[in-house]
């Protein structure tokens, strides 16, 4: 299956872009990194006003999309079956930002909806662990992402969504599970990551393409374990403790590029 992917994907335009390689502790990288066969359920969630703007204090950031005067937070799951840098699972808690000094869009609905070279909000992500060392060595070295590495299991079908990231230490940091229910078409959301490296903010490009479904009348919840991990304490702070997503997004066959980051000036 993974020849046959490499070959599929070889000559598709969206994998033809320049490439660069960089060293990290665990090896060397290719970017942008490729994503050729991945699941991913995307939460998004209204979330405590102080306490996201606790999250972001220091950051240059500011939230960036907000709906009924509460702040979002999306959090994000991943199963890389396929890519660049091997298989493995991931999940990102992240914010939508604005960096200071940058006109806010109109609209920043919309905004998440231009292309990654036009948009103004990104994401700053606030936790991101993955299951491998090599994922963990390339997001912390080249993008300065919060990463560590666990077990992260994950299982999505047409119906329902099951995910778990687990405590390093021992225990369970949070777990997201349900019923999807019945879902609508929906777009695939590129965009941008807003990230620190070196006491520099980079902004970084992520490219998607995937048959997306939105789901607004699905069952899913989020609970939090008794975990002391700093993630389980910024769930805590961002007040999602035992609390149900207003939308999610979901595709089961997502595809993206991660571009190397720029520094912005």
């Amino acid at each position: 299956m993974k020849s046959e992917l490499k070959a599929r994907y070889k000559n598709d335009p969206f994998f033809q872009v320049p490439r660069t390689y960089k060293k990290t502790a665990e090896g060397e990288v290719q970017l942008p990194i490729y994503f050729l066969d991945t699941s991913n359920l995307i939460a998004i969630f209204k979330a405590d006003e102080d306490g996201v703007a606790k999250l972001l204090e220091g950051t240059g950031l500011s939230s960036g999309l907000s709906l009924a005067g509460n702040p979002l937070v999306f959090i994000s799951f991943y199963e890389y079956r396929e890519s660049t840098v091997g298989a493995y699972n991931e999940v990102g808690i992240a914010i939508p930002v604005i960096p200071e000094g940058m006109k806010r869009p109109k609209n920043g609905y919309l905004d998440l909806l231009r292309s990654t070279d036009e948009s103004v909000i990104g994401w700053h992500i606030v936790n991101l662990p993955v299951t491998t060392e090599l994922a963990n060595a390339a997001g912390q070295e080249i993008w300065g992402y919060p990463k560590f590495v666990t077990q992260i299991p994950f299982k999505m079908d047409k119906s329902n969504f099951s995910s778990e990231v687990k405590d390093p230490g021992n225990g369970s940091i949070m777990r997201l599970q349900g019923k999807l229910n019945f879902g609508i078409k929906a777009p695939a959301l590129s965009g941008v990551t807003y990230s620190h490296l070196n006491k520099k903010l980079l902004r970084s490009s992520i490219n998607a393409r995937g048959s997306y479904k939105a789901y607004l009348a699905h069952r899913l919840k989020l609970s939090v374990g008794d975990s002391l991990h700093n993630m389980a304490k910024n769930l805590r702070e961002l007040g999602l403790e035992n609390s149900r997503p207003i939308a999610v997004l979901s595709s089961p066959d997502f595809q993206s590029r991660l571009s190397d980051g720029a520094e912005v000036n």
